[in-house]
């Protein structure tokens, strides 16, 4: 979230060069909606951003909860909405994947409006503390609250990992509270509330009781009232490889000292998802005309023949077998 300027389109040109880099077809049907839902709004505004951002003051005093809505997905300036939407995207492939796309949509919405409920909240006892007003005043706009609930998500489902903040080893239990801090030290325009909101949304979630509330209201969204995908995507056990600038930050997460070997790793040539996204990447790069890094294996969800994929698999039992 910010507190509510825009400027050039380079922002976008980067946006849209990274998706075709990791590939459309390799970005999952929820994620690559809402990372176009967040750039036609960016584009074509529902509402001006001084009638988009959320405050105590508009939201609360003066009745306007359309708010709630219209502030997660708009964003201040093209640079805003780019480390969003990047961040959003290694994220929302990973999350996907293993929620499934009908609990993701779900989850996503609930977290958009919960981040912006906490916030008043938040905001609204500051007021109450320390009888300054221009809490209550502070409008924020963007999509950074719920990412913040999506980083103490994917932390929670892949724990152990070390995340690099600014180059220093941060595990990952604390690695949202660690960037926090950081990005408002570097980006003092952030909204640091804004972001605590996100985070504490997370933590309901993860250690609190907004799951299981979340699941009995779903009752028939899914099959089994919480995904409906192959159980094999809640095994992974990989760590999101996301690396990026994130607001004059970088983050990089690696395997943790006692990382297992994965049931899954048969039909992934034992890569983790990352790796498997870097592989698409290079894959995609290779059909425009660059050569095959030879002896790689295929990524998940890269398309090969049904004989050639029987085949792969054969031999890797076959090897398993002889070790």
């Amino acid at each position: 979230m910010r507190n509510r300027q825009r400027g050039s389109h380079l922002g976008l040109l980067l946006l849209a060069s990274q998706l075709f880099q990791v590939g459309l077809d390799n970005i999952p049907p929820v994620t690559l909606a809402v990372l176009g839902l967040n750039v036609y709004l960016y584009l074509f505004p529902a509402a001006p951003l001084n009638r988009a951002c959320v405050s105590v003051q508009q939201a609360y005093w003066y009745e306007d909860w359309r708010r709630l809505l219209l502030s997660p997905v708009h964003h201040v300036d093209d640079w805003h909405l780019y480390f969003n939407m990047v961040s959003f995207l290694w994220k929302g492939i990973r999350l996907e994947r293993q929620l499934g796309g009908a609990w993701f949509v779900y989850l996503l919405s609930v977290f958009s409006l919960l981040t912006g409920l906490v916030y008043l909240g938040l905001e609204a006892v500051l007021t109450e503390l320390t009888q300054d007003q221009s809490y209550s005043m502070a409008c924020a706009v963007g999509f950074s609250g719920v990412l913040f609930a999506l980083k103490v998500l994917s932390n929670h489902y892949h724990p152990g990992g070390v995340t690099y903040v600014m180059g220093l080893p941060v595990s990952n239990r604390y690695a949202s509270w660690a960037e926090l801090v950081l990005i408002h030290i570097t980006s003092p325009g952030t909204s640091f509330i804004g972001h605590l909101s996100g985070i504490l949304v997370g933590l309901l979630y993860t250690s609190g009781p907004l799951k299981a509330i979340m699941k009995k209201c779903a009752g028939a969204v899914t099959s089994n009232g919480y995904n409906s995908r192959p159980s094999t995507y809640f095994n992974s056990s990989g760590f999101s490889g996301y690396s990026g600038t994130h607001g004059g930050y970088q983050e990089y997460h690696q395997y943790a000292p006692d990382h297992t070997t994965n049931p899954t790793e048969t039909y992934t040539g034992g890569l983790t998802e990352e790796e498997q996204i870097q592989a698409a990447i290079r894959n995609s790069l290779n059909d425009r005309g660059q050569s095959n890094p030879r002896g790689a294996p295929p990524p998940y969800g890269f398309h090969l023949s049904e004989e050639a994929r029987a085949e792969d698999i054969r031999q890797r039992r076959l090897r398993r077998f002889d070790n």
